[in-house]
C-alpha cells in the first residue's frame, strides 16, 4: 500500500467573499477571525505556499471596542529615518483620524509576511456602507 500525498493545484482553489460586522466586537479577538480567513486556514486544502484565503469586508470599523485602558495606552510609532523623526500616536488619537487604520494593522501584523500579499483581500470600511454588493458576500456573525 502506497501513501500518496496530493498537493493542492492553484486551479481547484476557490475564493469566497464574507461580511463581518464589527460593531461592539473586540479588536483582538475579531482580527485573529478575519486573519484565519485571509489565509485560508479554514480550508481543507490549506497550503502556506499558495493563496487560499478568502475576500473579506469588513462593516462598522469605528464601532469596535478595546479592553481595559488600551485607547491611552497603545502607542503607534512610525519613524521617517531622518533624526527626531519619531511620531507616536496613541490608539484614540489613531481611530479619531482614520478609524480603520488601527484594524488593518492588527490585522497586518497577524498575517505572514511572504510575497502573496494576502492583505489586498482585506476591505475594512468605517460605517455600514460598502461597495461590494455585486461580489455578494456571505454574513458571517
Amino acid at each position: 500500500m502506497k501513501n500518496i500525498t496530493i498537493s493542492t493545484k492553484p486551479s481547484l482553489i476557490t475564493s469566497k467573499w464574507y461580511i463581518i460586522d464589527a460593531e461592539g466586537q473586540t479588536l483582538g479577538r475579531l482580527a485573529t477571525r478575519v486573519a484565519k480567513l485571509l489565509i485560508g486556514k479554514n480550508k481543507p486544502y490549506f497550503g502556506t505556499n499558495l493563496d487560499c484565503g478568502d475576500h473579506v469586508v469588513v462593516i462598522n470599523s469605528s464601532k469596535i471596542k478595546v479592553t481595559g485602558k488600551k485607547l491611552k495606552q497603545k502607542k503607534y510609532y512610525t519613524y521617517s529615518g531622518y533624526q527626531s523623526g519619531l511620531k507616536v500616536k496613541t490608539l484614540e488619537e489613531m481611530n479619531a483620524k482614520n478609524p480603520t487604520k488601527s484594524f488593518e494593522l492588527a490585522i497586518k501584523g497577524m498575517l505572514p509576511k511572504s510575497k502573496l500579499n494576502m492583505i489586498t483581500k482585506l476591505h475594512v470600511f468605517a460605517d455600514a456602507n460598502h461597495k461590494h454588493e455585486a461580489q455578494q458576500p456571505e454574513l458571517l456573525k
